[in-house]
């Protein structure tokens, strides 16, 4: 983002409505800070932590306003049990992983293919914990096992290499299915650039469990949607505010919600 994004993005977030000077000295305040100090540890929200090295976009959002993806990760924050287990497939720097864990009290599976961002996953695990809670795998996921190309350097959009990408590394790929050896989580957050329909391929048998109750995925193409689909799930809209899973969309999310009909709680429209 430019800085006059930035600046839109914060002013228009629903945790900094009323409060524009506080939001505004934050994202100053952090701006000095991050030039002063190689890594910020951050108190977060409940009591979890984040470390934050400049540049890192991925924590940077919830620095600003509380919860950077605030429709999805209220989501996360409202359904998940203690005990529940919450996949968090491209995890980053383990925003959603924290607040499974840390605030939710639920097991984690972590999914990280890059090296570097991996470390820094870790790192956060460490501040906050949770290292019993939370199994980091450091593979990316596809259809089937072997090993794929990755992007390096791009923080919060690496991703499995297209035609044309200079900067890659070989990790791992391995399938949902396989990771989870029969367990099933209660939602899982897809955040893989665009590899999405390849992770859900992969994931045939855990689709089909109807323990599975809520997909969270940053692509909602055709392929991803028929998938999901043929699965028994549905679209969805989650308002934070009513706590309500609905037909219709109330609030605007950063990524697309499918459920089981089961956890609808409105009327259909």
């Amino acid at each position: 983002m430019g800085l006059n994004q930035i600046i839109r993005f914060i002013l228009s977030h629903p945790m900094n409505r009323g409060r524009p000077v506080a939001s505004l000295a934050r994202f100053a305040a952090w701006q000095v800070r991050s030039r002063l100090q190689d890594e910020v540890i951050v108190d977060w929200i409940s009591g979890a932590k984040l470390a934050v090295r400049r540049g890192m976009s991925g924590a940077t959002g919830n620095i600003y306003c509380g919860l950077h993806e605030y429709v999805d990760m209220r989501f996360v924050l409202d359904i998940l049990q203690p005990e529940d287990l919450f996949v968090d497939v491209g995890a980053n720097i383990g925003s959603y992983t924290i607040l499974a864990a840390k605030v939710c009290n639920a097991r984690v599976i972590a999914v990280e293919p890059d090296p570097g961002t991996s470390r820094a996953l870790r790192r956060n695990i460490a501040i906050n914990g949770i290292a019993g809670s939370v199994h980091v795998v450091e593979a990316a996921l596809g259809a089937s096992g072997g090993r794929v190309s990755f992007t390096v350097g791009l923080d919060t959009v690496n991703r499995v290499a297209q035609t044309g990408d200079l900067n890659t590394r070989e990790v791992a790929l391995r399938t949902l299915d396989e990771v989870l050896d029969g367990e099933v989580p209660r939602i899982i957050k897809i955040d893989v650039e665009g590899f999405e329909a390849e992770v859900l391929k992969g994931a045939s048998a855990t689709l089909h469990d109807d323990r599975l109750k809520a997909i969270i995925t940053e692509t909602l193409d055709q392929d991803v949607e028929a998938l999901l689909t043929r699965a028994g799930f549905e679209r969805a809209f989650y308002d934070p505010e009513t706590r309500i899973v609905g037909h219709v969309p109330v609030v605007r999310s950063a990524n697309a919600l499918m459920v089981r009909p089961s956890l609808y709680n409105a009327p259909r429209q």
